[in-house]
């Protein structure tokens, strides 16, 4: 009998998903793959899952030619009618909101509910993307001069490469999926090759959508893989790209990264795509070829980077300490520390710090630990092995920097990449464990005295992706928003962290990378502006009363 869980009778629910043991991990019209076979893990017990033949680059170029191919039909289709495919496939995803998510679950690892959230996410943002197809649109301006028309016209880019982690396999994807499709782009997806069962049955879902209405299979396409897909769809796309690239797929050691791990310069002047007016630093021209090559075409290519963060909570003396505990519990354990808007630090006013972390270690000792397809269960296990080695020696280096475990450190005795939620207290704001982003439920408590410093600590650190403020004092709330405030994409007052709606624009500064990504204006990311000027007269006045003549 097979050992791969998707034969076992308890979890013949992965056939309704269209999946089984051994699954092709192309599509682009039809499905395929002739790549290396990747075997995927249930983080909480780490026995397979299932098989999936991941692409080639012969695939990757193959499925470019399509989804190109497949652009000219796409672009012809009027807005309204492409938001109208878009609603379909956000009712193929309610149809499956539960067995999906659970499919998250088993092989991401984060609870149940959570996985179905994230499903329901990508279904809010079809939603969203369905409104949108009916406005979107330029301005006509004022023309200076009689008889002429200004105009603001807005196109599709072409191909949007889209490039997600492990840890919102659904999400994500959907986030950028729906949006660009809407404004006249197809989509190249490649996802953490970790959850590529995942990618395979949403890629089943919105197949079937685009074939019962006679479209294109490459408008949607899907290649798995590893570096080396990653690396073809940032720098071998010979077109527009707007890859959405996670932090995780580019830290040393992770399966899905970019480029070869090296130096944190190498990685980050490859990532910083938006960086157009940098010079190159002296030790650049000794890189490789290919990857000199990667940051020269990113330079000059439109990018939407989401590079993680390293979030703090901040709560001030008057702060109400019965939103401060369930927050930061939420923020800094949901999804075991694996969100990019986690939060890493928790920065508590002197007069309180002691009170708080009595509480919220009393709340860490009630977390409900266990099997995450368990409805009872709030924390589930790390992603993979690797995660659970880089805990611990996160753990280890806070010790060493001075830092004193008031909860957890240790690994959980049981099967499964399960780790104790950790509570680090005593250290420096600024020791180096800190300023560091571990993608672990590590929470560093510090203790500060003043509104300003309190500030500074927040945006010290090199990320600058989620914040939050407790308090009930309305002159720093807004000194907060302000210009001397958080420098983060998102910043919150008496929420936590993580759990920003599909509304809002999501993304952040600094080295977290720049761009938006869901709501609010976000769909100009994946459309190109031109300023139209038309003459409906008979005559040619210049601009600012210019006479030529």
């Amino acid at each position: 009998m097979s050992t791969l869980l998707v034969s076992q009778p308890q979890y013949a629910w992965l056939r309704e998903l269209g999946l089984k043991e051994d699954n092709e991990g192309v599509y682009n019209g039809t499905w395929g793959g002739r790549g290396e076979v990747v075997t995927t893990y249930c983080p909480a017990n780490n026995e397979p899952i299932a098989r999936v033949r991941q692409a080639s680059l012969e695939d990757y170029e193959e499925t470019v030619k399509k989804a190109k191919e497949a652009w000219k039909v796409w672009a012809e289709v009027p807005a309204p009618k492409r938001g109208e495919i878009v609603r379909q496939i956000g009712d193929s995803l309610r149809q499956k909101i539960k067995v999906l998510g659970n499919l998250v679950s088993l092989e991401m690892g984060k609870i149940v509910i959570e996985g179905v959230g994230e499903v329901q996410e990508y279904v809010d943002v079809c939603d969203y993307a369905v409104g949108l197809s009916r406005m979107i649109g330029g301005p006509m301006l004022p023309s200076e001069r009689p008889g002429h028309a200004l105009i603001e016209q807005w196109n599709p880019v072409g191909l949007v490469g889209i490039i997600t982690a492990f840890n919102f396999p659904v999400a994500v994807y959907g986030w950028n999926n729906a949006i660009a499709m809407v404004c006249g782009n197809v989509c190249l997806w490649k996802g953490a090759p970790t959850t590529s069962l995942v990618s395979v049955a949403v890629a089943k879902i919105i197949a079937q959508v685009l074939e019962a209405n006679k479209l294109p299979g490459a408008i949607c396409s899907l290649t798995c893989g590893g570096a080396d897909i990653g690396t073809a769809e940032t720098i071998y796309l010979k077109d527009r790209l707007s890859p959405y690239v996670p932090s995780r797929a580019l830290r040393s050691g992770s399966q899905n990264r970019l480029a070869p791990p090296g130096p944190r310069e190498v990685r980050l002047a490859v990532t910083r795509a938006r960086a157009f007016s940098v010079a190159a630093p002296a030790w650049w021209n000794e890189l490789p070829e290919n990857i000199r090559a990667l940051r020269d075409l990113l330079q000059f290519r439109r990018s939407l980077l989401e590079l993680g963060g390293n979030n703090a909570i901040t709560v001030f003396g008057d702060a109400d300490l019965n939103l401060v505990i369930p927050s930061a519990l939420f923020a800094a354990v949901g999804t075991t520390g694996q969100r990019c808007t986690t939060a890493r630090r928790l920065l508590l006013h002197e007069s309180i710090h002691d009170e708080v972390v009595e509480k919220l270690t009393k709340a860490y000792a009630q977390i409900r630990i266990g099997d995450p397809w368990d409805a009872n269960t709030l924390y589930g296990p790390l992603h993979t092995k690797q995660a659970v080695k880089m805990f611990l020696d996160a753990v280890e280096l806070a010790k060493q920097q001075g830092g004193s475990v008031a909860y957890g450190g240790k690994v959980i005795e049981r099967p499964g990449n399960y780790v104790e939620p950790t509570i680090v207290t005593g250290l420096p704001h600024n020791a180096s464990i800190v300023q560091t982003e571990t993608f672990a439920p590590i929470l560093y408590v510090l203790k500060f005295k003043t509104e300003e410093e309190a500030f500074a600590w927040n945006n010290e650190v090199k990320q600058g992706l989620s914040s939050s403020i407790f308090t009930k004092d309305l002159g720093r709330i807004f000194r907060w928003l302000g210009p001397k405030g958080s420098d983060c994409g998102v910043v919150n007052v008496n929420i936590p962290t993580s759990g920003a709606e599909i509304g809002g624009a999501f993304g952040g500064e600094k080295h977290t990378g720049g761009g938006r990504e869901s709501g609010s204006d976000s769909w100009k990311q994946y459309m190109r502006r031109s300023t139209c000027t038309i003459n409906y007269s008979k005559d040619l006045p210049l601009a600012q009363g210019i006479k030529f003549q």
